[in-house]
């Protein structure tokens, strides 16, 4: 039980990062659905920037700048050119993990073997890490951990307790309103837009610097999909989203473990769990979805 609680938050933080881009670029009104190409693109650089260097700060920080780069084109597009929000969405989903399997080809050669690095060290907390259960649940992680679950709480701070995220959310809700108060509608929109790629990008990376030791066309996995389901999931709170990563890290976490227990059923039955369960959270609160009001709606900055 003990194990299966810790592969779960384990599989949750990717999720938190990229759920938390996707909720900071709807909060400023875009609505990105490329985040799987984001954090592909994160995930690829940061590895090789750790492979490299052999630091795995440094290839996190280079998987958070690149994503950050790959998402100033839909920024461009969307806010500057008013263009489809989904389109380009799309096209990022597209571009991108080409773009990272071009790049590791070329990096490492067609026919090379499967390149390696050593994992990011878990900070092991005196005194606190000994006690039973929750200790190495809490106390036992690497620091990617604790900064995930910080954000979760800043995150929550910042758009419900401070004059800045009070302003940041209004963008979302009513541009032309927050634009008659004086806020810079088009630079909340570019900065949403860059937290997303820094974000999704740190998501990305902490799969191939901190969970597994390679990098592999495909690492991503749907997760960039399962964060969109998990900001819906969440009603666009930290909190919220926390919880329903912490509920789609279950099921990844439990269908790893079905498949190791189960003997003669195929694996790809319990590789579905994670996706059937977030099909049927879109299905049961898709009726009911909230959200920014004026999230994927082009803002046109009015003439003077």
């Amino acid at each position: 039980m003990t194990d299966l609680i810790l592969a779960t938050v384990r599989m949750a933080v990717p999720l938190v990062f990229i759920a938390l881009a996707e909720l900071y670029s709807e909060r400023s009104g875009m609505v990105n659905i490329g985040l799987e190409g984001l954090a592909s693109i994160g995930a690829l650089i940061g590895f090789l920037v750790t492979f490299t260097t052999g630091n795995s700060w440094l290839g996190i920080l280079a998987g958070a700048l690149a994503a950050i780069l790959v998402n100033l084109i839909y920024a461009f597009a969307t806010v500057t050119l008013c263009a489809d929000h989904t389109v380009y969405g799309m096209a990022i989903n597209i571009f991108a993990p080409a773009l990272a399997s071009f790049i590791y080809k070329a990096y490492f050669g067609e026919g090379s073997g499967l390149s390696q690095i050593t994992l990011m060290q878990g900070v092991d907390i005196p005194v606190l890490k000994d006690i039973p259960f929750i200790g190495n649940l809490l106390f036992n992680q690497t620091p990617m951990v604790y900064i995930a679950f910080l954000l979760v709480i800043l995150t929550g701070v910042f758009f419900n307790r401070t004059k800045a995220g009070l302003s940041y959310r209004s963008v979302g809700e009513h541009p032309k309103a927050a634009a008659t108060l004086g806020i810079n509608v088009i630079g909340v929109k570019y900065l949403g837009c860059v937290l997303c790629g820094a974000l999704a990008g740190i998501g990305g990376a902490y799969l191939t610097t901190c969970y597994v030791n390679t990098y592999s066309e495909g690492c991503i996995a749907g997760r960039g999909f399962i964060a969109l389901a998990a900001v819906i999931f969440g009603r666009w709170t930290g909190s919220g989203i926390l919880l329903a990563c912490l509920f789609f890290g279950l099921c990844d976490a439990l269908q790893i473990r079905l498949q190791v227990a189960s003997v003669g059923v195929p694996y790809q039955f319990f590789q579905m769990i994670p996706y059937i369960a977030t099909v049927a959270v879109l299905a049961i609160l898709g009726a009911k979805k909230a959200g920014p009001k004026a999230k994927g709606k082009p803002y046109r900055r009015e003439q003077r």
